[in-house]
């Protein structure tokens, strides 16, 4: 019996996968195990960048280790279509203020465009009930940007 080996995507198909999605998961070097999280992201074409709390167990490991697996997935509610993509890289905290400003107004965009949800502000430490916005103004957040990635591998249901 043969194994079906799913087909991996080009460059051109994972990169629209990173710009379609806004939620990915990254799994940082735990003590024991992985340590994995869900964070949302803004992707600018050659770069992906998060928003981080400053608190927490994911700040312990990226201190730790900047090095990290991201995972991005797309899928239809009966799993006929899944599209999904793991990238090894270093995780770099910006400390820019302008690049920082910029990369928050990017995810204040994001958020307005996709008509996300306020109640996603609580998971980057901000109250649901303030504008968006308030992630400009008040810096509650680590900007995170993924560089240096090794190894990518994206595969696709045909």
């Amino acid at each position: 019996m043969d194994i079906l080996k799913i087909p991996r995507m080009k460059k051109q198909e994972y990169d629209k996968l990173i710009h379609d999605s806004c939620v990915c998961r990254i799994a940082f070097r735990g003590d024991n195990y992985p340590y994995i999280a869900p964070f949302l992201y803004v992707f600018d074409g050659k770069y992906m960048y998060f928003l981080s709390t400053r608190y927490g167990r994911k700040i312990d490991y990226f201190r730790k280790s900047p090095s990290v697996s991201v995972e991005v997935d797309s899928f239809s509610r009966d799993m006929s279509c899944f599209t999904f993509m793991s990238l090894q890289g270093d995780l770099e905290e910006i400390t820019d203020s302008v690049l920082k400003e910029k990369i928050r107004r990017d995810f204040v965009d994001m958020m307005k465009k996709r008509n996300l949800s306020t109640t996603v502000l609580s998971a980057l430490g901000y109250s649901p009930a303030d504008p968006p916005e308030i992630i400009i103004r008040e810096e509650r957040t680590v900007v995170w940007k993924l560089k240096g990635v090794r190894d990518i591998v994206a595969l696709k249901n045909g």
